[in-house]
């Protein structure tokens, strides 16, 4: 039987790391492109054992000519546009970087595919930052959308002009609308790892303590490896649809630091409030956390809290990794790294 061949972009990250070793795990032929600039060490790859399994080709999303120069090189049975500036706060800062990469990066793969008459089934990586400011207590996939940052509003751009494509050209094309997904191969730029690693210098001597911006900010934390595999389920379906992929569970910033705490052995106790919170150890007496008003975005996401009940339903697909097991894999990884 012949091997699917498929497209991984943003193949070095987190969920392209992931998704590559799951899709070589199904006997996939994987091409795994990145910027070249993106491509420094491909540490993920090693850690999970597949760097010498993939196919590496150079692709830049604000480049039309490398984007038609690698869909007409391949025939790809599946493409998942994992590439993007995914760091929120970043996109306060580049907007117009982020604007090109997230919104019309997908544009010009879609125009592609359409231009070309490819036969191949497009997943977008959307993303709860989609509905923002949000009004209510679950978001689903008929949810009102309300971004709250450029990325957001790139995301949602993306995610719309995919649906438009599938519906005016009858392409394959389907949205993950994935909650926040995390594991011990996250960048460091995001929360969860900034607070794992941060805590796991501390625990070791390297730091004293921890900064953090808005700790009551609540999150539907998932794991990435389960993640992925919703991806891919989506493009095995008959026809193609949006999916919300989340947990139904909230835990809030603080919650994550006190469950690390709680793995670690540290009893801490907080004082203060707003900007003057701090979290101190109630042995030694030393403040382990603080909060720094220069990590609070300009415009916050406070709740965000995701109904996976349709991709449960139509996926079979549901969370195997709950919030505890989840810090403790991530914690457990930064305390071995930092160790020596």
């Amino acid at each position: 039987m012949k091997k699917k061949i498929a497209l991984v972009t943003g193949s070095a990250g987190q969920d392209g790391s992931y998704l590559c070793k799951l899709l070589i795990d199904k006997k996939y032929k994987v091409i795994a492109a990145d910027r070249r600039s993106s491509r420094n060490s491909f540490e993920r790859h090693k850690e999970l054992g597949i760097y010498d399994y993939l196919i590496y080709e150079d692709f830049d999303l604000t480049d039309l000519g490398s984007i038609v120069k690698l869909l007409t090189k391949y025939k790809f049975d599946e493409i998942y546009n994992l590439a993007g500036q995914s760091f929120v706060q970043t996109s306060f800062f580049a907007p117009f970087t982020t604007s090109e990469i997230v919104a019309h990066g997908v544009l010009r793969i879609l125009e592609t595919i359409r231009m070309f008459n490819l036969k191949t089934k497009f997943y977008q990586a959307s993303s709860s930052e989609m509905f923002g400011k949000t009004f209510s207590s679950t978001q689903n996939e008929k949810t009102m959308f309300y971004p709250r940052s450029p990325y957001g509003v790139a995301k949602l751009y993306a995610h719309h002009i995919t649906k438009n494509y599938r519906e005016s050209f009858n392409i394959f094309a389907c949205s993950g609308i994935l909650f926040n997904h995390e594991s011990p191969l996250r960048g460091e730029e995001f929360v969860t790892k900034k607070i794992t690693k941060h805590l796991a210098q501390v625990f070791h001597g390297k730091r004293k303590y921890l900064e953090l911006g808005n700790i009551e900010s609540k999150r539907d934390w998932g794991f990435a490896g389960d993640y992925v595999e919703a991806m891919w389920k989506m493009l095995q379906q008959k026809n193609p649809d949006d999916y919300v992929i989340a947990t139904n569970k909230i835990f809030s910033v603080k919650d994550f630091v006190n469950e690390c705490f709680k793995i670690l052995k540290i009893k801490v106790k907080w004082y203060g409030s707003g900007i003057k919170t701090i979290a101190k150890d109630v042995k030694t007496k030393k403040i382990l956390v603080k909060v720094n008003p220069k990590f609070f975005r300009a415009s916050e996401v406070d709740y965000l809290k995701g109904d996976y009940s349709k991709a449960k339903k139509k996926l079979k697909w549901i969370p195997k990794t709950d919030f505890k097991k989840l810090v403790k894999i991530m914690l457990d990884y930064d305390l071995s790294k930092e160790e020596f």
